[in-house]
């Protein structure tokens, strides 16, 4: 089954804080990764613990998108935000995020 892929607003000023060689890879990885099974749990596919941001974690290097999966009425992967992961923290929009 194939879903739809859909940015959140907020993952529009997100961008703005990566390179534009960082925004194809992030791109390009949601592209391959999410189009199908998103929620099979994978090395770099995982569902996180409890937080306000996202049940979904793609990680691609120190690149990772947070993003929902919706199964009714359509099937959709919602992209909740992008962000850089430094150690333990993580930085969505240039601002630190506790996860």
């Amino acid at each position: 089954m194939h879903y739809t892929i859909a940015y959140s607003p907020d993952t529009q000023d997100h961008f703005h804080y990566l390179t534009v060689r960082q925004q194809a890879i992030v791109l390009d990885a949601v592209d391959q990764q999410l189009a199908y099974q998103p929620i099979v749990e994978t090395r770099n596919r995982k569902p996180m613990r409890p937080n306000p941001l996202a049940p979904w974690e793609l990680r691609i290097g120190n690149l990772h998108v947070y993003y929902d999966v919706l199964e009714d009425p359509d099937p959709l992967v919602a992209i909740r935000a992008v962000g850089i992961k430094r150690r333990n923290r993580a930085f969505i929009g240039g601002k630190e995020f506790p996860l």
